[in-house]
């Protein structure tokens, strides 16, 4: 064959299988591949090994084939020459190009199929949530009040922070296009999570609050609560929500609970309270016994219901007392149903692997390669 006709021949093939490998993936998504995204583009730089692979299974073929010198080659120039002859570089290029798409899918393109704007329903909200010692007072709670009941330890009953966890929880997934935040304080105030709607984020952070983390000696309510509406000055919401659960009086912070709501007034945020537990004596659990069940002994933690309801009352919201579970899931539930709807745009992007589209392809031209070379241009010796 001569040299001009196979180089003809290769690139024909070559054309030919490259627009065959990739005529499933355009077909099934079109346009979509003009701009592709890759997983992991760093994988692409394989692909120089392609031009090795491509040399080895044509011309490096040749070096490899056995030889045998003869006095003249005349007599064969006018010989016959079959269609297995031209075809001789075919399964070499199969297999370049199944290479190619191979190590391509590895990169794993994606596609975003949309990214829309589209206008939902919600308000931005702020849970302030107390971590004072004083929250490891018991409430006791019927599990069918709740919405949820956590595992306990033999002998050990809810705490006031259980059952706010569990239903701060509950609030979470009741919500669907709302943004909301986390703020825990105690002595001071700290951001659990900025507004988001990543809801699961959200719970597993809930699920993992705990006492003593942070210095729970004190209640620094102004503070708390000022720190929340610094998360909401630049929301563009219309409505803003401060949702704060506490159980004791405000006597440490540097913000005045006074000024907390003033600020929350001039960003229109709207302050619902909560107030766990009457100021009444409580069990706290204290110890555990020679047995290591839970010992309990009576306390009495200070509540301020004036200043909450003022509160409240100075920004439009409204305040609640919860004496047991049951009590503070109805008023987690009744503030969701005061809750002030307003639109927001939210960025919705929807996004789809490629890559299956070319494993198949590749994989298909693998075993044509394999077929080719086993059966109809099969080499001897």
């Amino acid at each position: 064959m001569k040299r001009s006709t196979r180089i003809a021949v290769l690139a024909a093939a070559t054309l030919l299988t490259l627009l065959a490998g990739l005529a499933y993936p355009w077909a099934m998504r079109g346009a979509v591949w003009l701009e592709p995204s890759f997983q992991h583009p760093w994988l692409l730089l394989s692909l120089i090994v392609v031009p090795v692979v491509f040399w080895w299974g044509t011309y490096g073929q040749d070096r490899r084939k056995p030889r045998l010198r003869i006095g003249t080659i005349a007599p064969l120039l006018h010989g016959p020459i079959g269609l297995r002859a031209y075809l001789r570089d075919v399964p070499g290029v199969l297999r370049a190009v199944a290479l190619t798409l191979l190590i391509t899918a590895m990169a794993r393109p994606v596609s975003v199929l949309r990214d829309q704007s589209s206008d939902e329903k919600g308000i931005d909200i702020v849970v302030v949530m107390d971590l004072s010692g004083s929250m490891r007072a018991v409430l006791d709670s019927d599990p069918r009040d709740l919405p949820s009941m956590p595992d306990l330890p033999r002998g050990k009953r809810l705490t006031r922070l259980d059952t706010a966890k569990v239903v701060i929880r509950d609030f979470i997934s009741r919500r669907k296009t709302d943004r909301i935040g986390i703020v825990v304080f105690g002595k001071a105030a700290y951001v659990l999570s900025p507004p988001t709607l990543d809801y699961y984020l959200l719970n597993q952070m809930v699920a993992k609050m705990t006492l003593g983390v942070i210095d729970g000696n004190q209640t620094a309510i102004g503070d708390a609560v000022g720190t929340a509406v610094a998360r909401l000055r630049k929301s563009d919401a219309q409505s803003k929500v401060v949702i704060l659960l506490t159980d004791g009086d405000s006597n440490a912070g540097s913000i005045a609970p006074d000024y907390a709501t003033h600020l929350a007034t001039t960003v229109g945020a709207k302050i619902y309270t909560i107030q766990i537990g009457s100021g009444d004596e409580v069990d706290v659990e204290n110890g555990v016994d020679l047995f290591g069940n839970p010992m309990y002994v009576r306390q009495r933690f200070p509540v301020n219901p004036e200043l909450l309801k003022k509160m409240a009352k100075e920004t439009g919201g409204q305040a609640f007392i919860a004496t047991d579970g049951k009590a503070l899931a109805e008023s987690m539930h009744a503030v969701l149903d005061q809750l002030e709807k307003t639109r927001f745009e939210a960025s919705i992007a929807s996004f789809e692997d490629l890559f299956q589209l070319l494993l198949i392809p590749g994989v298909f031209l693998v075993g044509l390669d394999a077929l080719l070379r086993a059966w109809i241009l099969r080499r001897f010796p």
